[in-house]
């Protein structure tokens, strides 16, 4: 896709008020869809509760509920948390992401509400991670099935899960080893250049180095936007749950990484090492998203002077992504953003809405409109 290049300025205020009509009706066309990919017709696809992606639409619900103070918002996300758990005590495919599936709905459930239940079961999903975590390692899991010392730079971002049980139980061990994996992420995940590795085997009795793989990157070596995404905004969140400096350069290093090969118009490639001729590489809205929430998250973090540039970069992002990649005057669409990729090396998902491009976007324009709590 070529978009346009032009700089948009950022009309929040329009921009929420869009967003708020847009959910509105996503909540009759999604109704209790657990969406992750909508595809040319625009339709949300309905995936099991236990996929990866199924905390990011009840997300926004709670955001927006959060936000507005609207009790659609919350009707609508109530029950989420609770399917999530009803999943857990039967067979499953719960793995590294418990993250991305209990922060948005059953700890944010518990923030907004005080609901005792949502409570436990954000505590029972911390165990559930907690129980995932490799000691000679120090790393967390990646995935199930034999891939017993395999890591992924996805995980860093449901650190957050961790580090939140431990301040609510009181039990250090939660931050531990969270902290424990974030330095294996300093270590072996993010490159002197800023750019990511997205997955990291080790040999899962010893815990020694074993190799790197390409995963959802063009190569091994390669650059892959939507990792360096999670990457830069969970380093910038480890940082903010400890104070520890090394965190908040390593989100700086891959930060910078991220915008110097930013295209024309501020919406990342899928890889940025995909080929020789990126024009003709598809782009990946999601890792946009993601990465402009991590910025204004960064920004957060510094002074305002050291911070600017990563907050206008963010507003760089987000202005073209809702100027060229929107769905506003598309009221049958059923997602917020288009031309994501998924999975491109596997030939899954590639130029497709996706639900945490759309969950991101969401945050990240409620945090420029002064939203100040948070889901991760």
């Amino acid at each position: 896709m070529q978009a346009s290049s032009v700089q948009t300025k950022l009309d929040l205020s329009r921009i929420w008020k869009q967003l708020e009509e847009k959910v509105d009706r996503m909540i009759v066309q999604i109704g209790g869809k657990s969406p992750h990919v909508a595809k040319a017709d625009g339709i949300y696809d309905d995936q099991r509760a236990d996929w990866w992606t199924s905390g990011f639409w009840p997300g926004i619900l709670w955001l927006m509920n959060e936000v507005t103070g609207e009790e659609k918002y919350k009707a609508a996300a109530w029950e989420w948390d609770e399917k999530l758990e009803r999943q857990m005590l039967v067979p499953n495919s719960f793995d590294h992401d418990v993250g991305f599936h209990f922060l948005p709905t059953a700890v944010a459930k518990y923030r907004i509400t005080g609901d005792k239940d949502a409570q436990r079961r954000g505590l029972f999903a911390a165990n559930f991670m907690a129980g995932r975590f490799n000691l000679n390692g120090r790393f967390i899991r990646a995935w199930n099935s034999d891939m017993h010392g395999w890591s992924i730079i996805d995980t860093c971002m449901n650190l957050s899960l961790l580090y939140w049980a431990s301040a609510e139980s009181g039990d250090p061990r939660f931050a531990h080893m969270a902290s424990a994996h974030a330095d294996t992420v300093l270590q072996y995940f993010i490159r002197e250049d800023g750019s990511v590795n997205h997955i990291v085997c080790f040999d899962p009795e010893t815990g020694e180095l074993d190799q790197v793989r390409g995963g959802q990157g063009a190569a091994p070596n390669s650059g892959w936007s939507r990792g360096a995404s999670w990457a830069l905004y969970g380093m910038a969140n480890t940082y903010r749950y400890t104070g520890n400096i090394e965190y908040l350069r390593a989100a700086q290093r891959v930060a910078h990484y991220f915008i110097a090969n930013l295209p024309d118009d501020h919406v990342p490639h899928w890889d940025f090492r995909a080929s020789e001729n990126m024009d003709e590489e598809p782009r990946d809205t999601s890792a946009g998203a993601i990465a402009a929430s991590g910025l204004i998250e960064l920004a957060s973090l510094l002074t305002e002077k050291e911070g600017r540039v990563y907050r206008e970069a963010a507003e760089r992002i987000l202005g073209s992504l809702y100027a060229n990649y929107g769905t506003w005057d598309e009221p049958s669409h059923e997602a917020i953003l288009k031309h994501g990729t998924g999975h491109k090396p596997a030939g899954q998902n590639v130029d497709v809405s996706l639900i945490y491009g759309d969950y991101f976007f969401v945050e990240a324009i409620a945090k420029l409109n002064g939203w100040k709590q948070r889901m991760f």
